[in-house]
């Protein structure tokens, strides 16, 4: 075990080095190369059940996130090649409604397949640790959807991301971390409104957006039969799950969103038990839709939702859209321990009193709600703003790009994006019963961590153990844009694990 250790720590100090010297001995390398969140090690108890569960340390990753549920799940390649669960996590928040995002500021966590690679994975985030999702991925794209810098990161507040606890985003890091480190390219995240059960299918069988969801079950049932990442394509503005080339062919299909299939096949032992997976389900779907069972409300009026482990921990805290919001369910779970530090500015799920009436709503998903305070995280350490919207995330300059995720761009595996900026929405009128924003009511600000400010309704200062950037004024208003608009800016690129040797 020492030897093998002194070898990594070689290893590291080898490639760290490669890596300073081709960024000309640059200091801010070198400081990003120590970044602490970001070289966290897996922690012992999560090396455990990877032991347990026949899983290496550096296998490969894959993420589920479910909205309804709140739960974000990673699974790991074990040593038979086949994925397991390897831990569950309960998202702190999400924000928008069950549907798939659509246009930028729409307040929507996006819902779909998407890829994650070492360039989307931010050590410098404003939100502690981040990684970007990726949308919009190819579909999204063809279907004209806009959006930007939609994120899973910690600091639990959500303006249109997955928000985690500090602690959880840490522990997710790693494993994304590790993973790259043992030679994955990238890990796919599949973003779900629910667990696609029967049960869930009867009760929102009558949501706009079902057609979708169907859609994208089909990549959900294809990892479920075979627990292998389905491949994932798009022609015809759909989906297409694990297409190879058809009989004969002599080539691979090459596939483009907006235009016509290519000749594919779908391998007969995944065809096959798909099929016989969703016809077993949509006859139970039939069954109980026949039964009666209640069709979900749509258009409440809630932003988003919470797991209820979080919600018992917030004065007049409720799940919001997501399950488990009675008052017996939240008094019980108040006596579980939360899984990492709620942070004293978290914003419950609550009806949006100041969406706008006329508003136009867009036919492809459910009326969603937009607030009339948003938070976004700026492209560098000198502009992070008080009033910022949470569907971006900060990101350092170029010359900050680690080696690794130079590495990665060099051999095509991703990228940066381009940095634009835009003004942030003007605050809606408040409905004259009382005021809109979660953030302003001082009776819902939690104190679980350190106290924040009661009169600052941003991100409280990151943590004091780590580098974190400087806070500037708050963005400009402006009354021409949409309520939850969101800027542009630049994603970071994921900084080597290499510097865990210090």
């Amino acid at each position: 075990m020492t030897h093998r250790t002194l070898v990594r720590a070689l290893l590291t100090s080898a490639v760290l080095a490669a890596g300073v010297m081709l960024a000309g001995c640059d200091s801010d390398q070198i400081s990003l190369a120590h970044n602490a969140k970001a070289n966290q090690p897996v922690p012992p108890k999560l090396v455990a059940a990877m032991t347990e569960k026949d899983m290496d340390m550096q296998s490969p990753i894959l993420v589920r996130l479910f909205k309804q549920e709140a739960e974000l799940e990673v699974w790991k390649q074990n040593r038979s090649g086949q994925f397991a669960l390897l831990k569950t996590y309960p998202i702190c928040r999400w924000s928008g409604d069950l549907g798939p995002k659509v246009r930028e500021g729409d307040r929507q966590a996006p819902e779909g397949f998407y890829s994650i690679n070492p360039s989307q994975m931010n050590p410098q985030s404003a939100y502690y640790l981040s990684f970007n999702t990726g949308y919009p991925n190819a579909f999204d794209k063809a279907l004209g959807r806009t959006g930007s810098q939609l994120m899973v990161h910690g600091d639990c507040s959500s303006r249109g991301c997955y928000a985690m606890t500090d602690e959880q985003i840490a522990e997710i890091y790693s494993l994304g971390r590790e993973s790259f480190f043992g030679g994955q390219k990238a890990f796919q995240l599949q973003a779900y409104p629910f667990r696609m059960t029967p049960v869930n299918m009867a009760k929102h069988r009558n949501n706009p957006n079902m057609p979708f969801w169907k859609m994208i079950k089909e990549g959900y049932d294809h990892f479920e039969v075979t627990k292998q990442e389905p491949k994932v394509d798009f022609c015809e503005k759909k989906y297409v799950f694990d297409a190879v080339k058809a009989p004969g062919a002599t080539r691979d299909p090459v596939f483009d969103a907006s235009a016509k299939c290519p000749a594919y096949v779908i391998p007969e032992e995944i065809a096959s038990a798909v099929h016989e997976k969703e016809q077993k389900e949509a006859a139970e779907t039939a069954k109980l839709v026949s039964k009666g069972t209640p069709v979900a409300r749509l258009n409440t009026g809630i932003d988003g939702g919470m797991n209820a482990i979080f919600a018992s921990k917030i004065p007049e805290g409720n799940t919001g859209l997501s399950e488990g919001g009675d008052s017996q369910a939240l008094a019980s779970m108040s006596l579980a321990r939360a899984p990492g530090t709620i942070p004293g500015t978290v914003n419950p799920p609550k009806p949006n009193l100041a969406v706008q009436q006329d508003e136009p709503v867009v036919a492809t998903t459910s009326s969603t709600a937009s607030s009339a305070s948003t938070r976004v995280a700026s492209a560098n350490a000198s502009d992070k703003s008080a009033s910022d919207k949470s569907t971006s995330d900060k990101s350092t300059s170029d010359k900050s790009e680690g080696f690794f995720s130079s590495f990665a761009r060099k051999v095509g595996i991703g990228g940066t994006a381009d940095a634009s900026k835009t003004t942030a929405p003007a605050p809606a009128a408040a409905a004259p019963a009382k005021p809109k924003v979660a953030e302003a009511k001082p009776q819902s600000v939690v104190r679980v961590a350190p106290k924040a400010e009661p009169k600052q309704t941003a991100k409280p200062a990151p943590k004091p153990a780590v580098t974190t950037a400087a806070a500037a004024a708050p963005a400009p208003t402006s009354s021409t844009q949409l309520a939850g608009s969101a800027p542009v800016v630049q994603t970071n690129s994921f900084d080597t694990r290499f510097s865990a040797v210090k």
